[in-house]
């Protein structure tokens, strides 16, 4: 009786496994969006964004402080305003970051000593370029005394994404971003405009980064309502709430109160 190689050789015979099912891949960016890995997706790309536009800002700052030969007023100023469109795309990646985890890390560490003023003149630094492109004033309003002991990454977040909401939206006058004694351990935040004031049809979705649109059910991404949402989160995890006043021709106002002891070194 003859026998098979594979039965001379000691060797099992193959045997014929099912193919397994694949899942078929979503066609666009819509169905990704939509499927379960979804979140993933955002935080993902959120990321992606973020380094390219942390390098541009390295260049540009480096740039502007004449580190690789001197630079003429008008290329400071251009690269002041490069500066400030990728710092602004950076905070919107990173706003969507905390956004798709559910705003769970926004306080990373304990209260901790820093400078006021060195806050507000770090805010005022970054959304100057752009106002003086549209020849606004930004002005500074400082406490005594300016060293307190606090959450000073997520309080400079809050108020560099109202300043520049407030540059934005602003065409002509000042921008204001203030810190006043209200207490003696207590300060109150502000970001005032001289703008026209928000339509008060909007201010129901003020805060919502996906806002429908004035015809039709289509809805547009609002970076503003992102910023603004995220906003109201850390300064919620701050223990406080962040209040707004706006009126036409008169401006907007947003403000909000934290307990700050002062800092004895």
């Amino acid at each position: 009786m003859k026998t098979s190689t594979a039965e001379r050789l000691e060797w099992q015979a193959p045997t014929t496994a099912p193919v397994p099912q694949v899942e078929p891949e979503p066609q666009d960016l819509a169905a990704c969006l939509a499927g379960p890995n979804g979140q993933e997706l955002v935080v993902e790309m959120a990321h992606d964004l973020r380094s390219p536009l942390t390098a541009i800002l390295f260049l540009a700052e480096s740039l502007q402080n004449a580190e690789n030969g001197p630079v003429t007023d008008s290329q400071r100023r251009q690269l002041g305003l490069i500066y400030s469109a990728a710092l602004g795309l950076c905070a919107t990646a990173s706003d969507v970051l905390e956004h798709a985890r559910g705003g769970d890390r926004l306080l990373e560490r304990g209260p901790q000593p820093f400078s006021v003023v060195e806050i507000l003149n770090s805010v005022r630094g970054m959304v100057l370029p752009l106002a003086e492109e549209k020849r606004l004033e930004v002005q500074l309003v400082h406490p005594v005394p300016e060293r307190r002991i606090g959450h000073a990454r997520a309080l400079g977040r809050v108020l560099l994404n109202l300043a520049t909401n407030a540059v934005k939206f602003t065409e002509a006058g000042f921008v204001e971003i203030a810190a006043r004694p209200v207490g003696a351990t207590r300060l109150e935040f502000s970001v005032r405009d001289s703008g026209e004031g928000i339509d008060a049809a909007v201010l129901p979705t003020l805060y919502q980064p996906f806002r429908k649109g004035a015809t039709g059910p289509r809805y547009y991404f609002s970076s503003s309502g992102l910023g603004l949402a995220i906003c109201r989160k850390l300064v919620h995890a701050m223990g406080s709430q962040l209040r707004i006043e706006t009126r036409p021709h008169w401006g907007t106002r947003f403000s909000f109160e934290l307990e700050l002891p002062a800092a004895t070194v």
